[in-house]
């Protein structure tokens, strides 16, 4: 049975996930104040709790750290009605969705308020479709830069009253500092308030806690343009050379054919270039590197952040520090640096999943015939590409010739 479906033995109760917004209490339906009065215990924030009118002795504030306390904290309640208190929609970027992955979805009674997100689209006549969601609760604010794009829309999710000022400062740096901004504060609350202005010129003073920020992307005039496509410009990565280059990379991560919610291991992360791009593609694309050097892992974090993948895991030399994630099964493998060493193949493949991509690059004789060798015993294909870039030739151009590089692809069965 697939996790999250499981089927509830009679005696164990629902628990209730009620949404509730900066209105508290009166914003809540009858039937939802029903669940949270009738509760024989409430689980929530203490802002959350105080909006309501449960008693003390039934108030219960969220332990720390949370998520290994869950079962326990619950467990005590057994047979009894659970009600949990959720900031809006539960399962928007909320509890609810944590609640679901540890006592599945089955266990669960939702009942949600609007998301912070549907109320800021309703403020500023935003379709909610057509804009993109950033969280920074719990991740850092370059995580942004990713969602950046000329004429995109992006609500972001606050940690707290400081993350206006981070925002607006990380526009700036990304070359976004005409975008307008507004922040939102108390949603749907009796003290709603909102202040606006331009990244570049933003003086507000922090304000509440409970904020979104709204961004209408308006790019800098000559500001580089980095898109969620592969093939970003050499440029954009710093380091010591080491990196795949711009139009072998495009190549590269289309073999690697990344899909939503898929895990990459780069192995050989150099500049962290194959890895940065896989994550590029989509917010829930993850990834591992592997590099043995201890500078190149910094300048891969340090490139990571700047490119807006921050979540992107960086593990010392492979194979032996696959160890280091023993639950985790790649969906694709990218070989693109110790590739000659004893057993790297076997080990990368057999830590592929059955269905899974292995890319390898070559660009030495050496390490071309062990391609060869890897097309006949596990199958796959071989590709040759020849990269020229114009260059100056005195007072003319000439085509310079990059090293040829040469691609196994082959798919595990």
């Amino acid at each position: 049975m697939a996790e999250g479906t499981s089927v509830m033995s009679p005696q164990v109760q629902p628990i209730s996930v009620v949404g509730i917004g900066a209105d508290g209490w009166d914003g809540l339906a009858e039937s939802a104040r029903a669940l949270v009065s009738e509760a024989d215990v409430v689980f929530g924030s203490r802002r959350q709790l105080d909006s309501t009118p449960v008693p003390s002795e039934k108030a219960r504030r969220w332990p720390t750290p949370l998520v290994p306390s869950l079962h326990t904290s619950f467990s005590e309640w057994d047979g009894r009605k659970i009600c949990v208190l959720a900031s809006g929609d539960p399962m928007f970027h909320g509890i609810g969705v944590t609640l679901a992955r540890e006592f599945g979805a089955a266990r669960l009674h939702v009942v949600p308020a609007p998301s912070s997100v549907s109320l800021a689209c309703a403020r500023l006549g935003w379709a909610v479709h057509e804009v993109a969601t950033v969280n920074l609760v719990n991740t850092p604010p370059s995580a942004l830069v990713a969602a950046l794009a000329h004429r995109a829309r992006i609500v972001v999710l606050s940690r707290d009253q400081d993350t206006p000022a981070a925002v607006a400062e990380k526009l700036c740096e990304a070359g976004y500092s005409t975008s307008p901004m507004i922040v939102l504060e108390q949603l749907g609350g009796s003290s709603e308030r909102s202040v606006a202005g331009e990244a570049g010129s933003w003086t507000h003073p922090a304000g509440d806690p409970l904020n979104v920020v709204a961004i209408d992307c308006v790019a800098d005039d000559g500001s580089g343009r980095l898109t969620r496509v592969p093939g970003l410009p050499d440029e954009a990565y710093s380091g010591d050379g080491q990196l795949t280059k711009a139009e072998v990379r495009a190549l590269t991560v289309s073999a690697l054919a990344p899909a939503p919610g898929e895990l990459l291991w780069d192995v050989g992360g150099g500049s962290g270039s194959i890895s940065i791009e896989w994550m590029r593609i989509h917010p829930r694309c993850r990834a591992v590197a592997f590099e043995s050097a201890v500078p190149r892992r910094a300048q891969i974090i340090a490139n990571a952040s700047t490119l807006g993948v921050p979540g992107l895991r960086v593990l010392g030399r492979a194979p032996n520090a696959f160890e280091d994630v023993p639950d985790d099964v790649p969906d694709a493998v990218f070989i693109g640096g110790g590739l000659t060493n004893d057993a790297m193949i076997d080990a990368c493949w057999d830590r592929l999943r059955v269905g899974g991509r292995l890319v390898a690059n070559a660009v030495t004789a050496e390490s071309e015939s062990l391609l060869l060798q890897c097309l006949s015993r596990f199958g796959g294909s071989l590709r040759r590409f020849q990269i020229y870039r114009a260059e100056p030739l005195g007072s003319f151009t000439g085509w310079r010739p990059q090293m040829p590089v040469t691609q196994w692809t082959a798919v595990k069965r």
